[in-house]
């Protein structure tokens, strides 16, 4: 869901977003339902590193950018290239399954090009995991990423209004800001506080469904799903009166000197007209529950992205607001155990079945792949 600061004209949501020029579900979807306001750009995406004791950015947008990255030599660069060649024009295969991402790389492109050039993006995101990570994961980015990027006028909360607009006058009751409390099956039906019903899909994340479906799932279902292992998001969404990047929509931090995982500067990808003329920044992690950030209060976590953004960015820029978001349950760890304990559309009980976002694997988690659930789920019940 989207909200608005002071003056906006447009929703934000609480986390970047972004739609890829081959997010096919997501785009035939609109069309289908008269939706008409995607529209595509081509931002600039860096990277950060610390060399020779200074910061500095090098854009990764294409592969003539990566044979120019100083960072690694020419042998480097031209095994780095045939293999990320091979993982974006080859489709899936199991073996990636078999691998984890850092030995695929080491084997493959060598030992530089996970030093330098993927490292720090597998360690900002899964942290101690990073090494365990599949190589299926790896395949997925780079398959499906396009330099293309895609946003919604208005925000993705049109699209969202739009859609629920369209289900009410089918009839479809939509209730919003509401806790399932009691979950049971009863003489074949199923009973959600009280009201009965035919056919559930659960879209909710497999840790909190476990808790949930108690009553109805298996034992064994519920121990398998409660296998797998998540990191969640904070968000420190920044308001300034300029950008804090200069022509750069999105920025991977590839150096532990920053302790960020990225910066998306929204306004070098969407107006700022739209901001009341400021200018719009995501700074992101993915944590453990445990860890200090999650237990930060809002001033503290202000100040620890402000700390580590002023590390590289030294223009003076006045902060306007701040808005802080927690996601629980945003990021599946990718592992081996992940894919043996992953749900499926159906589950041991008959008419209960499941789409949630970790049915996205290999793929990151995304809108497009909600709406390919939707699709999937939709045609197992109606067959």
């Amino acid at each position: 869901m989207g909200f608005k600061g002071k003056g906006w004209k447009w929703p934000l949501e609480r986390a970047y977003h972004h739609l890829f020029s081959n997010d096919d579900d997501i785009i035939t979807f609109a069309k289908e339902t008269g939706f008409t306001d995607i529209y595509f750009t081509e931002p600039h995406t860096d990277s950060l590193y610390f060399k020779d004791g200074a910061y500095t950015s090098y854009p990764v947008d294409s592969p003539v950018d990566f044979l120019r990255l100083p960072l690694l030599s020419p042998v480097d660069k031209i095994r780095g290239v045939i293999g990320l060649g091979i993982l974006k024009v080859l489709p899936f295969f199991s073996f990636y399954e078999t691998i984890s991402a850092e030995q695929f790389v080491r084997k493959y492109m060598g030992n530089k090009m996970w030093e330098v050039f993927f490292e720090q993006l597998f360690r900002k995101k899964y942290g101690k995991y990073a090494g365990n990570i599949l190589a299926s994961f790896l395949w997925a980015r780079i398959h499906k990423r396009t330099k293309d990027l895609g946003y919604i006028r208005n925000g993705f909360q049109s699209f969202i209004e739009h859609i629920e607009k369209i289900d009410v006058k089918l009839g479809v009751r939509v209730k919003k800001n509401y806790e399932i409390t009691n979950l049971e099956q009863k003489n074949g039906s199923f009973l959600i506080d009280g009201s009965r019903f035919d056919v559930v899909v659960s879209t909710l994340p497999s840790p909190i469904l476990a808790k949930v479906a108690g009553n109805v799932l298996p034992k064994d279902y519920l121990n398998k799903i409660q296998n797998l292992h998540y990191l969640h998001a904070r968000v420190l969404i920044i308001e300034t009166d300029q950008a804090l990047l200069d022509g750069t929509y999105w920025l991977n931090v590839c150096t532990d000197k920053v302790p960020l995982m990225l910066v998306a500067q929204h306004t070098n990808f969407v107006d700022k007209k739209y901001y009341n003329g400021n200018h719009i920044a995501y700074v992101g992690y993915y944590l453990e529950r445990e860890d200090k950030i999650m237990r930060m209060s809002e001033s503290e976590f202000k100040k620890e992205v402000l700390s580590g953004l002023n590390k590289f960015i030294t223009k003076n820029f006045k902060v306007i607001n701040t808005y802080d978001f927690i996601g629980p349950f945003a990021q599946p760890i990718f592992d081996a155990s992940f894919v043996k304990n992953k749900p499926n559309f159906t589950t041991p009980v008959p008419h209960f079945y499941i789409a949630n976002l970790d049915m996205t694997y290999p793929y990151d988690r995304g809108t497009n792949y909600a709406v390919q659930l939707g699709r999937k789920v939709s045609a197992l019940i109606n067959r």
